[in-house]
């Protein structure tokens, strides 16, 4: 049984270490957050009611966002990750197995049970994404933050317009800056991730479309 200093050490790991800016925005621009608002901004557009939508988005949510991220804080809490941001290489490994194997859970739903055509698109992004990202971090740490805010730009840009993608760039490099600034990361780790991040999508849409 844990001792009450076992519990205050694991609640102080998961609790953020400063509160500067970069740290705020990397909190609440990080990935799950990011396709978690993606994902229920798609269900309430594309849903045949809002209800039907919003239920959507939600399923999306906690199968591609929630449930992995809950994995994590299950972790820190453990002691088997430093934080939540699992600045580790070696700590990302078996969260992202459960994102993977969540996504297609996910996939296989929205597949399944007359979810808008749009998940399918949306769902498969965030699984080559993360696919991808889990084959890299193997041998170099890419940025997950602005990979992901980067993939979402784009597929808002798809699923939107171009124009609602172009109000979104401006977080890339303000999540790119806060990365830096934490020191999480190299600037060519930084751009790696923005780079792949772009690819991704466009390489979904390409594959669907052909």
């Amino acid at each position: 049984m844990a001792s009450l200093a076992d519990i205050r050490r694991r609640t102080a790991a998961i609790k953020p270490k400063s509160v500067s800016w970069a740290r705020i925005v990397s909190d609440l621009i990080s990935p799950p957050v990011v396709w978690a608002v993606v994902g229920l901004v798609v269900g309430l557009t594309y849903g045949s009611t809002l209800p039907a939508g919003a239920f959507w988005g939600l399923i999306f949510g906690i199968f591609v966002c929630w449930l992995p991220l809950l994995f994590v804080a299950l972790m820190v809490w453990r002691g088997r990750i430093s934080d939540i941001h699992m600045q580790h290489r070696h700590e990302r490994i078996m969260p992202m197995i459960v994102t993977i194997a969540s996504s297609f859970l996910a996939l296989w739903l929205v597949e399944t049970r007359d979810a808008p055509p749009v998940f399918v698109l949306l769902t498969l992004i965030a699984l080559v994404q993360i696919s991808l990202m889990l084959i890299i971090t193997l041998f170099w740490q890419i940025s997950m933050h602005t990979m992901s805010i980067t993939a979402a730009t784009i597929a808002v840009s798809t699923m939107f317009s171009t124009l609602s993608g172009l109000l979104l760039v401006p977080l890339i490099v303000l999540v790119a800056a806060a990365r830096l600034e934490l020191k999480r990361h190299t600037p060519g780790q930084v751009l790696g991730g923005t780079i792949v991040g772009g690819i991704v999508p466009l390489v979904v849409l390409g594959i669907l479309n052909a």
